[in-house]
């Protein structure tokens, strides 16, 4: 729910999620051209870390500026795709879930 609220007000919108039982999160997300994506990406893990450190308060013991340790990685990788890709990228994404759902 926070990823989408924060897709609302930030003008971009997530079409297609997956949160894996790993250390990562898959998103197919659409934004306008004037956005970067190195904002979106800010935006999503910034706020998020935020609402989860304060929702959660047990994670600032594990997580928060513990010997340089955050919640989410600075890394990530992004893809531009064309509306044909899409489909794919969204059967991809789906796949991942029914991988975790499988390994249960």
């Amino acid at each position: 729910r926070t990823l989408y609220e924060i897709a609302s007000k930030y003008g971009f919108t997530i079409a297609h999620m997956e949160i894996g039982k790993d250390d990562h999160i898959h998103l197919l997300v659409s934004a306008p051209p004037e956005l970067s994506v190195t904002n979106i990406m800010r935006w999503l893990k910034e706020i998020s870390a935020r609402q989860l450190f304060r929702e959660c308060p047990e994670l600032q013991t594990s997580y928060r500026k513990k010997q340089d340790r955050h919640l989410w990685s600075p890394s990530y990788y992004v893809e531009s795709i064309g509306t044909v890709n899409e489909q794919a990228v969204a059967r991809y994404i789906d796949k991942q879930r029914r991988k975790v759902v499988n390994l249960k």
